[in-house]
């Protein structure tokens, strides 16, 4: 028999790129199948919302990239704390690789909410306490880049920029329930874990194959990045070399 599975079997850098490389292929053609068939059903199949017209369909790429910014942001600050309290290596690696997936996801977000928000609002911005709290979001991820760039000791880096990404996540619920606790313009959810949906079956189908395929996408990328990284730092672990032989 092989050896068991244990918690921190893929801790190791040199057996994380080895799983990871086996699993890319698959999550590159299931991000590509998924969002084939969100997009053809979000903008062909699913109704023409009563209220908004055609523009609501800008939710199909809205939504989800806000959700993974959100998403994003609280697993690069767990993966950030691990390598912080553990001195673990390869989770400040993920940590570093998570970050400008973020920001992508969060400026995406902000860029689609503007192409929502002239048609329905009227207006590209409004300081609405969503939309300030996720542009907050970018800057933290910005941020977090750059401290980690700047700084030529890894490992200090790394401390760095665990410290601002565990403080950094207090906006992620302010984020969330900004809806709830101020008078935005901003709708509120449209999904929710303890109400029906309040959308048509066709507009619920076709979001959340479009959040799986972000979800796909975010994990192929992140993986990539990783990988990069550990070919980077590891360059002269035996494993290494001989991988490249």
């Amino acid at each position: 028999m092989g050896p068991r599975l244990r918690l921190f079997t893929f801790a190791a850098p040199s057996r994380f790129y080895a799983l990871s490389g086996a699993l890319l292929p698959w999550l590159w053609a299931v991000a590509a199948g998924l969002t084939l068939a969100g997009l053809y059903i979000g903008f062909f199949v699913a109704p023409t919302d009563a209220t908004q017209g055609e523009s609501y369909r800008i939710i199909f790429i809205h939504v989800p990239a806000a959700w993974m910014s959100m998403l994003l942001y609280l697993v690069m600050a767990f993966w950030a704390a691990i390598g912080w309290a553990f001195h673990a290596r390869l989770a400040s690696m993920v940590a570093r690789s998570i970050a400008p997936t973020g920001a992508l996801m969060t400026a995406l977000a902000l860029w689609t909410g503007a192409l929502w928000g002239k048609p329905t609002w009227g207006t590209w911005w409004v300081w609405d306490a969503r939309l300030t709290s996720e542009l907050i979001l970018l800057f933290l991820y910005l941020g977090y880049i750059a401290l980690v760039n700047a700084i030529d000791d890894e490992r200090r880096a790394d401390q760095a920029g665990a410290l601002l990404a565990v403080i950094g996540s207090i906006n992620v619920p302010i984020i969330y329930f900004s809806v709830k606790w101020w008078n935005t313009l901003h709708q509120g959810a449209s999904v929710s874990m303890t109400a029906a949906p309040k959308m048509a079956t066709t507009m619920l189908t076709a979001m959340l194959l479009m959040t799986f395929a972000f979800w796909a996408y975010a994990f192929a990328v992140v993986f990539t990045r990783t990988r990069a990284r550990i070919m980077e730092r590891e360059a002269h672990a035996r494993w290494v070399q001989e991988d490249a032989a």
